[in-house]
């Protein structure tokens, strides 16, 4: 459950301190006091109080010009939170809680050069007579709908780079053929932020498909959504991506992400080639 799930009553001071770490991991530059204070909306005596708490616990470090840094007892949570985060174990906790979608396979990948493997995966009865996802599958980046949503993350030299001996063979008459093609498709992936295998990997199989973020909002995985292809219509397709969207972020947020700041305008913006 997160903030946004509930309405809990917050302890006000904690509360606070939380909104000057997370204001200072943000900024770009060292806030000063008078920064934070105008920021945040809290009055001036009652952030140098906490200032000062949060420089003696080190969580800040008080800088020579009286601005404020992160301090390193924030990147010993940091690494214990990475020690104990675990993506498969977070989407198995996620996955039986989505029963929105009946007949879909849902799985997750992880990207090991032009190929994803699979990690978990919830089959159905429906599409398991089509292809049988298990984890330790490898299938092409290019043509799966989670290898797309990696590959979109990377620039279009990236891309060139990887597949510089040629995109692999196609496994149905669907499979993109040529680079060209993939990078209009991964342009078309970064702008409105998730990825489609149209029939690429099993004909009569479509599947959408979405990134997982890591605390530095690096991709770590991705998930994907499955049905037969002849029975969407275009509210089910709405409805399917809506849904991997919401099951990406919630695993993207439970591995430190911050998706406030991970949109897919910014990802598109990032990778224009010159």
């Amino acid at each position: 459950m997160t903030l946004a799930d509930s309405n809990p009553k917050l302890v006000p001071a904690v509360d606070r301190a939380a909104r000057i770490l997370d204001l200072v991991a943000r900024n770009r530059t060292y806030p000063s006091l008078s920064e934070l204070s105008r920021e945040l909306n809290i009055a001036k005596s009652s952030v140098h109080t906490l200032c000062n708490t949060l420089v003696h616990l080190e969580l800040l470090i008080r800088r020579p010009d009286q601005t404020f840094g992160l301090g390193p007892h924030v990147m010993r949570w940091s690494n214990a939170f990475t020690q104990q985060s675990d993506v498969a174990t977070e989407f198995a906790t996620i996955w039986d809680h989505e029963t929105e979608l009946p007949g879909a396979t849902i799985t997750l990948t992880v990207l090991e050069g032009a190929e994803v493997v699979y990690i978990a995966a919830r089959n159905s009865a429906v599409s398991h007579s089509l292809i049988d996802f298990r984890a330790g599958m490898r299938l092409p980046a290019a043509f799966t709908a989670t290898g797309k949503a990696f590959l979109s993350h990377m620039s279009d030299f990236e891309v060139k780079r990887l597949y510089a001996d040629g995109l692999p063979a196609p496994r149905t008459p669907h499979s993109v053929q040529t680079i060209d093609k993939l990078l209009a498709e991964l342009k078309e992936i970064r702008r409105n932020g998730y990825s489609c295998d149209d029939e690429q990997v099993a004909e009569g199989i479509v599947c959408y498909g979405a990134s997982v973020l890591d605390s530095q909002n690096r991709p770590l995985a991705g998930v994907a959504v499955s049905l037969l292809a002849e029975k969407l219509s275009e509210a089910d397709t709405r409805r399917i991506i809506g849904n991997v969207q919401r099951i990406a972020a919630r695993l993207s947020q439970r591995m430190g992400a911050d998706l406030s700041v991970a949109t897919a305008g910014d990802i598109g913006n990032s990778f224009e080639d010159a």
